[in-house]
């Protein structure tokens, strides 16, 4: 269903993310995520020969996590292509801090206690979330395969991948006394008392 229609209106910024998740050769994971800022009207601006032109990227930057299953942190990489100032591209390399971190519960205050304020860049911070977004959504499946054969499934094909305990609570739907949980991990379910 598409937004209700607005009153006239004109475009002056548009800021696309876009993230991707790739399954490597190694075992391993690239979750990768892409910024992009762009104005629809010139931009005056000194490092950039004195103006950013309404269309061309005033940001474009990018991260990639290398994880496993487990959301340890292997490897970081971070590129600047497009940013106002030319001292921008110079903090990509703090990224390497989250290298041997993991993805899970105090995610964002560890982005913000190692790349907040001054000590990383707010546009590359701001892919953190959807990039670890991103990881649990790609590596829901594989996990929960893990998860069966390590008690002794033998075929997972036909088994339901909806939900696993993990994400119980953690949303409207996923609620332990709604109907998701009831039918998909009733073992987990707990009655509302309004039944």
């Amino acid at each position: 269903m598409p937004l209700p229609p607005s009153c006239h209106r004109s475009k002056v910024h548009s800021r696309q993310i876009q993230c991707d998740a790739f399954e490597r050769d190694d075992g391993l994971w690239d979750i990768e995520g892409h910024l992009t800022d762009v104005k629809s009207f010139d931009w005056i601006n000194r490092d950039r020969g004195g103006v950013i032109r309404a269309g061309e990227p005033l940001h474009g930057m990018s991260l990639r996590l290398t994880i496993d299953l487990d959301f340890n942190i292997h490897r970081v990489d971070a590129v600047i292509d497009f940013a106002p100032h030319n001292i921008c591209a110079e903090i990509v390399g703090v990224y390497k801090k989250l290298e041997g971190h993991r993805i899970g519960p105090g995610w964002t205050r560890l982005t913000k206690q190692l790349f907040g304020g001054v000590t990383g860049c707010t546009h590359l911070r701001e892919l953190l979330g959807p990039i670890a977004a991103t990881a649990f959504q790609a590596l829901f499946k594989p996990r929960r395969l893990r998860e069966l054969e390590a008690k002794g499934v033998k075929n997972t094909a036909s088994i339901s991948l909806a939900g696993s305990p993990e994400v119980i609570n953690t949303c409207h739907a996923w609620d332990e006394r709604g109907p998701a949980v009831k039918e998909f991990w009733p073992d987990y379910y707990k009655q509302s008392g309004r039944e």
